[in-house]
Parts: C-alpha cells; structure tokens; sequence
C-alpha cells in the first residue's frame, strides 16, 4: 500500500469521527474561564470545590487564574471536570478540512519547486507557453502528494 494512500484513509477515518466535534470550535470560552463559570453556576464554592478534588481552597483561584492564562495540564483539567461532575473533551478541530490542510501544503510546497523551475528554465532561454504552466503546477502538486512528502 502506497503510503500517501495508507494516509488518506486516516484522514477520511479521522475527519469523519471529528464531525461531532466541528460546532465547538465556534464556541467562545466563558470571559472567566469554563472552570469558574461551571462552579459558579453550580453554587459551589471554592472551598468545596477544592474538597471535592483534595486540594487546599487557594489552589482553586490560581487553577481558575491558569485555566484564563493558558496554563493548566490537561491532568488537571481532568481532576477539576469530575469534582464539578463533568467530562474534560479535550481535541482539535480542523479549521477546514484535514484533507484540505494536506492539499494546500502540497500546493504551497510545488509553488515554490515550480518558481524555482521557472526561473531555472527562464535563464536558459527554455521558456514554456501560458497554456503549459498551470499543467505543470498540477504535476507538481500530485507528484507531492503521491510521494508522501508534503511536509519534508
């Protein structure tokens, strides 16, 4: 099985069990953070929040300060989601599609080959017509993506 082959089907696995997911991306974090949010809306304090998860109440402000920041292990995240009795989902979403992300990486990737050809070709006076460019670019392209090498 060729490789780019073998990734494709990866992708086509993978994007179809990231559907569920798509609509999270377009939701926007509570301005103090899910953790306080969730635990305010529970009528839990810290206190008891720090309880159910067995740490000092302090610790629960610098947990919600680091949630704003950026700084939490996802450890954590898991242990503070059960003490609120909810599930941590933590995973990425596609800003478009990862078989798109693959394609535009190729295409960018046998740009630059074919500026270089372009201008390799130009300075030995072997210019090609208009109609021949946009063919070559595309076999670039695939020859990109058949060989698995559009990251390299």
């Amino acid at each position: 099985m060729k490789q780019n082959y073998k990734y494709s089907i990866i992708r086509e696995q993978l994007t179809h069990s990231l559907k569920p997911f798509s609509g999270l991306a377009k939701v926007d974090r509570p301005y103090a953070g899910w953790i306080r949010a969730i635990r305010t809306a529970l009528g839990m304090s810290m206190a008891a929040l720090a309880d159910r998860i067995g740490v000092h109440k302090s610790r629960i402000s610098k947990i919600e300060q680091d949630e704003i920041e950026g700084n939490l292990t996802v450890k954590t995240m898991q242990k503070v989601a059960d003490g609120l009795d909810c599930e941590f989902v933590y995973g990425f979403v596609p800003r478009s599609s990862l078989e798109n992300t693959v394609k535009q990486q190729a295409f960018s990737k046998a740009s630059k080959e074919y500026d270089k050809l372009m201008q390799t070709m130009s300075l030995e006076a072997q210019d090609i017509p208009d109609s021949e460019r946009e063919k070559l670019l595309n076999q670039i392209i695939d020859q990109i993506l058949e060989s698995g090498s559009v990251w390299k």
